[in-house]
């Protein structure tokens, strides 16, 4: 039997953590409208989006949000459109979670890129709390053989990790680095390694450091040094803009830098000989498509891939956001019952 109210976060005045923005409440459980399915809420992992969403370096989209956008659980009804789920399935849902279908974006593949897509706890209610609607459409069947915690971080740190992965060109056996190694960079790094990548990682976390090295990094240095190879290809993860200079000085002739954050500080001045000449190239990465979350989720399917998760209790979401923004945080943080 649904109940007919619930507790959840809410973010109330978008500030500083230290300004307390989230609120917890006792609202109405969502009823899921004819495409649509409710999902009892499982655990939900901490992105760092989630916190950008908390401090307001997004611009609001909706007013007392609930944010979480990597949501394990349970379907225990579905609309009567619905035929993809039935009730009891195990189920994910994530960041993206509407796309029109129409514009030219979606049509060629790159609905990522549409202009009127929606997301999980930004435009709509996610899951900080105990109850969570989304779209059949959108909503992802999960891999056997992980615990629900470890399955959180693959819905938007494993799925944005892998499209950075895909956006920066790493070549068969090429050099990747990574900067920042937080909840989806030691995912990102473990599918790069099992694709037969070499991976150097600079990161400011003394614990991050360790992680690093026993997922099998070849190296790893402080955020902003030089690894100790020119790299074909590297990711930002930190959002962080100063270290955009270091990590295009540090690639190799014809190097991709992708940018995996949807947020990062303004980046200094470039100087066109140190950091893009020889065909060096920055790009961004913006969301992901619903193929990427499938290839993804395939992968970890098949090659079993160590999560680093610690948990928090659901009503301790403000200071899992809060350690998350002091640093405090090895690996990815997930909200459980």
């Amino acid at each position: 039997m649904v109940p007919t109210t619930m507790t959840a976060w809410q973010v109330e005045q978008p500030g500083p953590m230290r300004s307390q923005p989230l609120r917890r409440v006792e609202i109405a459980v969502p009823e899921p409208g004819p495409d649509e399915v409710l999902v009892q809420v499982r655990c939900c992992g901490v992105c760092r989006t989630d916190l950008h969403v908390a401090e307001g370096d997004l611009a609001v989209h909706r007013e007392l949000v609930v944010p979480g956008h990597e949501v394990v659980g349970e379907v225990v009804a579905t609309g009567a459109e619905v035929n993809a789920f039935d009730v009891g399935a195990l189920v994910g849902v994530a960041w993206l979670r509407h796309t029109c279908g129409r514009c030219r974006y979606c049509l060629r593949g790159d609905e990522n890129l549409c202009p009127e897509s929606r997301y999980t706890g930004w435009d709509f209610d996610g899951g900080y709390a105990e109850f969570a609607v989304a779209p059949a459409a959108f909503v992802h069947r999960l891999p056997t053989g992980y615990r629900d915690e470890e399955l959180a971080p693959l819905l938007c740190a494993g799925i944005i990790g892998y499209r950075a992965l895909l956006c920066a060109n790493v070549p068969p056996g090429g050099r990747l680095g990574i900067y920042g190694f937080g909840g989806s960079a030691h995912i990102c790094a473990q599918v790069a390694i099992a694709r037969g990548a070499e991976v150097h990682v600079m990161t400011r976390g003394a614990g991050a450091r360790e992680l690093a090295l026993d997922l099998g990094a070849a190296s790893v240095q402080g955020a902003g040094d030089p690894p100790p190879v020119l790299l074909d290809s590297a990711i930002l993860f930190a959002p962080v803009g100063e270290l955009v200079l270091p990590a295009l000085a540090a690639l190799d002739r014809g190097g991709t830098l992708a940018v995996a954050g949807i947020h990062l500080s303004d980046i200094p001045v470039l100087n066109y000989q140190q950091h893009l000449f020889q065909e060096r190239r920055l790009r961004s990465v913006t969301s992901n498509t619903r193929a990427d979350a499938r290839a993804f989720l395939d992968f970890v399917a098949e090659h079993r891939i160590r999560l680093s998760t610690t948990p928090y209790p659901r009503g301790e979401a403000d200071r899992a956001l809060t350690d998350l923004a002091e640093g405090r945080i090895t690996g990815a943080a997930v909200l459980v019952p």
